[in-house]
């Protein structure tokens, strides 16, 4: 067998009370051993569950659509006055352009002959004004109710509302995902968000739609979480990453494909509906998605295990007569068991499972917190410097702006999931995240560190001078910035898809959703981040960089603790999950070496202490005094 598998009495041997592992190992070898005896015995990676990949596929790319779009339905717009004129103080000056720039700020763009006297963020004097938003839509949420200036923070808490919804229902979703199933939790998630995804549609201020969002965040945190497992626990070990992977492209296609959406619904409330209203398919889900069978044997749900198997075989076209391994006869002497269920609380009692949660925890949160300081390094001096005359020429800047800057991002999260499979493929689950760890942090360490000052060679002296010259430093800084940011999002994108995939797959079946569920609440905390730095205006935004490139050194040394899941078995049962060891990052060499731990016996005799004169003797007379006893 590929993982190792320990007993009770092997993960704990000091604590044999420890319920949460000594309990499990009641259930049938057989059984349990899914990927080796009952997977075979269906048919393998048959015909019916590449159809049900293929169903897990197509709500994808609907999860891309509503995962983006905030950066539609709540993007700041230009915007220019009405009026002839504006008073400055006692001064009238002509009308006023006032551009978003991507740090939050407000720069304003005075028309006519006055163009030297630019216009603080606080002072938001026109009170009737004529939006530019150049993202394919006539009107979002922050036209609809003016959420500019003063009230710009209203938008920062809507932008939360969905992220803090994610996190919740990541957490909660999960734990209910043990204790009553994959497909009930699907089911009802994708009920409730058809409810309240297109209530948002109806909202009639900025408090009701921050409310529904995070409702609907929590709903579409369950559906996530669900159809992940379910592909995960289908497949063969051979093809998890690859099923994987095609989920994550089609998700992206959602994101590249949103905008076009947008310019053809043209107002926010029809795109609301729009992206909402195909998750309508997925009620049929409760007709033809079954239950996971790996989560079924692994709670000892015997009788409807049976008639998922007799269902699978039929579907596949097995012969149910080839049972070598007698997996129905061993299932009709289990039926009596009673379900155990297992709460992901469970994992506080281990030694190593806890261990390996707790540091793709830590590598998720880092991998999305850090992605975000990368992409305001790389858009934060844009509209530096920039002249505009007409309100033309700031409607196309506004437009190209938002263009580049979205689908920039979107490229690069493309390029980080191409650059992962052939990663994960050569190098292992392990090796992988830990070569794209090692660029976030080579690339955030330069960015922070790279020198203000040019360093040249003089052509005269031929010695070493500083050149103070500002605008060559400025252009210098601000390419190497943006080469730095691009290389940081590319690898700090692939570190937080990693560490999720990572941990469905070292996580045992009977905790795999609560597990998988702190990992993705992690990676939504590290989110939420960009927001919250928003909210402050990006005060402390260098400290928090700091705080970021600092945890990736951690990352890099904990990395080295994780088991490698490549090939490698799907654990089922909580002790099954301590069995996933350390192995080591390099394969060993040919001949065999002197291992680094010796077991007590080796010890005993490489030590060579039986064979003394001392020792000798103090068995003599501890062998004398037994006799004696005994007569």
């Amino acid at each position: 067998m590929a993982v190792e598998r320990l007993n009770s009495e092997e993960v704990h041997p000091e604590f044999p009370e420890n319920g949460c592992v000594a309990s499990e190992n009641s259930s049938s070898g057989v059984l349990r051993e899914y990927d080796e005896s009952v997977a075979p015995y269906l048919g393998g990676f048959g015909k019916y569950q590449k159809q049900l990949i293929l169903l897990t596929w197509i709500p994808a790319l609907f999860i891309g659509y509503s995962q983006n779009s905030d950066s539609l339905l709540l993007a700041q717009p230009g915007y220019t006055c009405k009026s002839a004129t504006v008073s400055l103080g006692n001064t009238t000056i002509n009308p006023v352009s006032y551009v978003n720039t991507t740090n939050g700020s407000w720069t304003a763009y005075i028309h006519g002959n006055d163009s030297s006297n630019d216009i603080n963020k606080t002072d938001c004097l026109c009170f009737d004004r004529k939006y530019n938003l150049s993202i394919g839509l006539v009107q979002n949420v922050v036209t609809k109710w003016n959420l500019v200036c003063d009230s710009t923070w209203k938008v920062h808490i809507a932008k939360f509302s969905l992220l803090v919804g994610l996190i919740f229902g990541y957490l909660v979703m999960g734990v209910l995902a043990d204790w009553f199933g994959r497909q009930p939790v699907l089911i009802v998630s994708v009920f409730f968000i058809l409810i309240f995804g297109l209530t948002v549609a109806l909202s009639v201020n900025v408090t009701m739609f921050s409310t529904l969002r995070f409702f609907e965040g929590f709903c579409l945190a369950g559906i996530i979480l669900t159809l992940y497992i379910m592909r995960i626990e289908m497949c063969d070990p051979g093809n998890r990453f690859m099923v994987t992977m095609v989920a994550s492209f089609i998700a992206l296609l959602g994101q590249l494909l949103l905008p076009g959406l947008a310019a053809l619904c043209r107002d926010w409330q029809i795109l609301q509906a729009v992206i909402i209203c195909p998750f309508i398919l997925m009620i049929s889900f409760i007709c033809i998605f079954p239950e996971s069978l790996r989560w079924l044997l692994a709670t000892q749900q015997y009788e409807k295990a049976k008639s998922l198997i007799l269902q699978i075989n039929k579907k596949n076209r097995v012969d149910s007569e080839t049972d070598v391994k007698g997996i129905m006869p061993e299932l009709e002497r289990e039926l009596a068991k009673k379900p155990k269920k297992t709460c992901i609380v469970k994992v506080v009692g281990t030694r190593n499972l806890w261990k390996n949660i707790l540091v793709l925890c830590v590598n998720s949160l880092t991998g999305f917190g850090i992605h975000h300081c990368f992409a305001r390094s790389m858009m934060k001096n844009k509209w530096e410097n920039t002249t505009v005359s007409h309100n033309s020429d700031i409607h196309n800047m506004m437009l190209s702006n938002f263009y580049a800057d979205y689908y920039t991002m979107a490229g690069i999260a493309v390029a980080s999931c191409l650059a992962m499979c052939p990663a994960v493929g050569f190098m292992g689950r392990r090796g992988g995240l830990l070569m794209f760890m090692i660029l976030t942090a080579l690339a955030s360490l330069l960015q922070l560190g790279f020198l203000n000052l040019i360093v040249t060679v003089d052509p005269v002296i031929g010695k070493y001078n500083l050149h103070h010259d500002t605008d060559l430093k400025e252009t210098i800084n601000r390419k190497f910035s943006i080469a730095f940011s691009i290389i940081g999002m590319f690898s700090s994108h692939a570190v937080g898809s990693l560490s999720i995939f990572f941990c469905a797959e070292i996580t045992p079946t009977v905790i795999r959703g609560g597990g998988l569920g702190l990992v993705l609440a992690s990676a939504g905390f590290g989110m939420l981040t960009a927001p919250i730095m928003e909210l402050h205006n990006q005060k402390g935004y260098f400290l928090h960089h700091v705080i970021f490139a600092c945890c990736t050194l951690i990352c890099i040394i904990c990395i080295l603790l994780l088991p490698e899941s490549r090939h490698q078995n799907l654990p089922e049962t909580i002790s099954d999950g301590e069995g996933y060891m350390r192995q080591p990052l390099l394969p060993p060499k040919k001949g065999g070496e002197q291992p680094l731990l010796l077991t007590n016996s080796e010890l005993k005799d490489y030590s060579g202490i039986h064979e003394t004169p001392v020792h000798l003797a103090a068995s003599s007379d501890s062998n004398t005094d037994n006799v004696e006893k005994s007569s």
